[in-house]
């Protein structure tokens, strides 16, 4: 009797041991949630919506877009440390809500790099400083003189607090020495419809949001925050060479998931990214408004972050940027 029961147990230890690798090895058995922690319109959500169907493919389930805007990124970002560590839940994470925001925001509830688990980079996106055609600068200088006689009054959009257009723009305003007015929006699109407008003066947001813009002539571009000038448009000068030399401010974004999920997940899902992130249309689509695929293991997504919290922490010491 002893060794039935004894029998018993050890197959249902066993049974409980193999179930979480059952579980691995037939995941995905569900649609995926891509978590993009902004309203539509911008760089992010241009990008998941690019690699959503490819992962779709590749992973055999539909991977849903899902906009989980507000607080500069934090509503979704808390989502996707908060879901289940089972792989069902991804973010489309960038500079602002995986290097910024831990510093910008140092009260939030939940751990933003600790409360994830890095899957790959993605993708690297220049900065475009584009004006609307009623300012009176034709030079990036030209705007800094602007911003000297008159300052405080330039007014720049950004996607919301914390977003890639509002670190980029205080990092210029900063390293010119001059004064911006930071109008936060819930959101590219509603950005850059009040500058086509007129209502605000400039942005300093992705390529992928304004180049469609500027080739229509709604917009004009002073600048380019990559290192080298973009191949997509090489007649716009980069700032470093327009006299903020060593100036650059790269968008960068990855894939994250819930920290937790099994290394087994990740891997497929990196996997995938690579897949997706070398497809030929793929590349040739971001490389027309100056972008570049760069996917990468976890091990290096991981690294990268962490850096990038502690560059941004210094940067928002050192300016004194604040969440409006």
């Amino acid at each position: 009797m002893m060794q039935t029961t004894r029998r018993s147990l050890l197959a249902a230890g066993g049974a409980l041991l193999a179930a979480p690798a059952f579980a691995q090895a037939n995941w995905p058995d569900k649609p995926i949630r891509f978590v993009v922690p902004f309203t539509p319109g911008g760089t992010t959500d241009i990008l998941a919506r690019v690699l959503a169907p490819r992962l779709t493919q590749g992973l055999g389930v539909s991977v849903v877009v899902e906009n989980r805007g507000g607080a500069g990124g934090t509503v979704g970002h808390e989502v996707v440390v908060r879901a289940a560590p089972d792989g069902n839940t991804i973010m489309l994470g960038h500079i602002g809500t995986l290097g910024v925001n831990p510093s910008l925001y140092p009260r939030l509830s939940f751990d933003p790099i600790g409360g994830v688990a890095p899957v790959s980079m993605v993708a690297l996106v220049p900065n475009i400083l584009a004006v609307h055609p009623s300012v009176p600068a034709r030079t990036l200088q030209e705007l800094i003189a602007l911003a000297r006689a008159k300052p405080g009054e330039l007014t720049y959009g950004s996607a919301g607090n914390g977003s890639a257009a509002h670190i980029a723009a205080a990092a210029l305003g900063h390293a010119a020495g001059v004064e911006f007015t930071h109008v936060p929006y819930r959101g590219s699109g509603p950005m850059a419809n009040d500058l086509i407008a007129g209502q605000i003066n400039f942005t300093m947001t992705g390529g992928t949001v304004v180049m469609p813009l500027v080739r229509d002539g709604r917009l004009r571009a002073l600048g380019v925050s990559s290192r080298a000038r973009m191949q997509a448009d090489p007649s716009i000068a980069t700032i470093a060479e327009q006299g903020l030399p060593g100036f650059e401010t790269t968008q960068w974004y990855c894939v994250v998931t819930t920290a937790g999920v099994p290394a087994p997940i990740i891997a497929r899902l990196n996997a995938e990214v690579h897949r997706a992130m070398n497809d030929a249309e793929v590349r040739s689509r971001l490389a027309a408004e100056g972008a570049e695929s760069a996917p990468g293991t976890p091990e290096e997504l991981g690294r990268f972050m962490r850096a990038e919290v502690a560059r941004w922490a210094e940067v928002i010491r050192i300016t004194g940027m604040k969440a409006d």
